[in-house]
């Protein structure tokens, strides 16, 4: 009976007592799986809608776009490989330095009495440039004239009585000592004078200084000094700065290895062209000449400095301008030569699109030197027709059709099938 009764006091006990676990149905435990498969499914949708508009935009894509998916011919411009000269240069970075630069200072002491030039005028060789006052310099130059001409009239009176005293010597007139010591007195008044002579010149000189004029053709910088300074003689500070400017030079350096190659044409006598670029290479600012090469490669560097001469007539070379320079060694004739622009590069690899039958075909070819956007080639021969645009769209066995109008050439790197 007591062992009835506790079983069945057992079986009726509430299932609230039960732990959620413990239930017989497991309702909790589903609910809890339930869950997680929602929060996959949100996922996944997130995922679809960023994923779907990139696998869209690939399947859309034009069929231009992409490499091998061209359906019609490719539209290119084109150039024909032609015979040209080729010009061989060495670059380098260069000064320009003028070939004269007068630093004026007074020679003098004295006063600015009047400044002629303007600031930055062109001025010829000659052309006054500024007065210091001269009075001083003009008196001792009067003094030193009358001295002069006291001694020039007393060497001639002496001359008077030597020849005198030479006659009266030939008569036995005189004894020789007198007409001897008439000499010598005459040689003495010959000194004099010669130093009156200088001291005049001296002074001439002293107020020629005093009027400074051009010593060159050249441009004038900015105004130093002014009416009223007081200058002094050899002083450090200079009164005015002359450059010229035409003819003018550039400096450059070149490395010793490509010394031999100018070495070999300058001793056949040629002319090798040297031009001047702008900071940023992509302007012509004007041509020259090679002038001389330094008589020693500086070891310190090992370079060699080479001075070009130009003409200079507009001006548009300017006094310490950094520009860049190109040195033409020689010139490469009969070469076959297409625009730069049609010259594709995979790597080390260069490439052109040869066109023959509205086709494209990839040529490999080895390029030499280029110039003024032309380039040498080796692998194509005069007449070939080559792409010159639309390479991103271009391949190996291409259809293609000419189009008379420019097209962009994009990019070089790469273009490979």
């Amino acid at each position: 009976m007591r062992d009835d009764k506790t079983t069945r006091t057992t079986t009726d006990t509430p299932s609230e007592q039960y732990l959620p676990s413990e239930t017989a149905n497991g309702q909790p435990k589903r609910r809890h799986w339930w869950v997680w498969i929602v929060v996959l499914l949100a996922f996944g949708l997130v995922a679809y809608a960023v994923l779907r508009p990139g696998a869209q935009t690939t399947q859309t894509a034009p069929t231009g776009g992409r490499r091998g998916m061209m359906t019609g011919p490719v539209p290119v411009t084109t150039s024909t490989a032609k015979t040209g000269s080729i010009g061989v240069y060495l670059q380098a970075i260069g000064t320009v330095t003028p070939v004269y630069t007068d630093s004026i200072t007074a020679q003098v002491t004295g006063v600015i009495t009047a400044v002629h030039y303007r600031e930055g005028q062109y001025v010829h060789k000659g052309d006054p440039l500024i007065e210091l006052d001269s009075r001083p310099y003009d008196a001792q130059l009067v003094e030193a004239q009358g001295a002069l001409e006291r001694d020039q009239n007393l060497l001639s009176e002496a001359q008077m009585d030597e020849g005198r005293y030479q006659t009266a010597w030939q008569r036995n007139g005189i004894p020789r000592q007198t007409l001897e010591d008439q000499q010598k007195l005459v040689l003495q008044y010959q000194g004099t004078v010669k130093n009156d002579q200088g001291t005049v010149q001296y002074d001439q000189v002293q107020v020629g200084y005093c009027h400074i004029v051009s010593p060159i053709d050249g441009r004038v910088g900015l105004r130093l000094v002014d009416p009223g300074n007081l200058v002094t003689a050899n002083g450090s500070t200079p009164l005015v700065v002359i450059t010229q400017i035409a003819p003018i030079t550039v400096i450059f350096t070149l490395a010793e290895d490509s010394l031999d190659e100018v070495l070999e044409q300058t001793r056949h006598g040629a002319k090798l062209q040297v031009e001047a670029w702008d900071r940023a290479n992509q302007k012509l600012i004007d041509k020259g000449e090679l002038a001389t090469i330094d008589n020693q490669i500086d070891p310190t560097t090992g370079t060699v400095k080479l001075r070009a001469t130009f003409t200079n007539k507009d001006g548009v070379l300017f006094p310490n301008q950094f520009v860049n320079t190109r040195l033409r060694v020689t010139t490469l004739e009969n070469q076959v030569v297409v625009p730069s622009s049609a010259v594709q590069h995979n790597g080390d690899t260069a490439f052109v699109y040869v066109i023959a039958n509205d086709q494209a075909k990839m040529t490999t070819v080895k390029t030499g030197a280029s110039d003024g956007g032309m380039v040498a080639v080796q692998g194509i021969k005069v007449g070939d027709v080559v792409a010159n645009s639309s390479f991103e769209k271009l391949q190996d066995g291409s259809k293609i059709t000419i189009s008379k109008i420019k097209l962009p050439a994009t990019s070089s790197e790469g273009n490979v099938p």
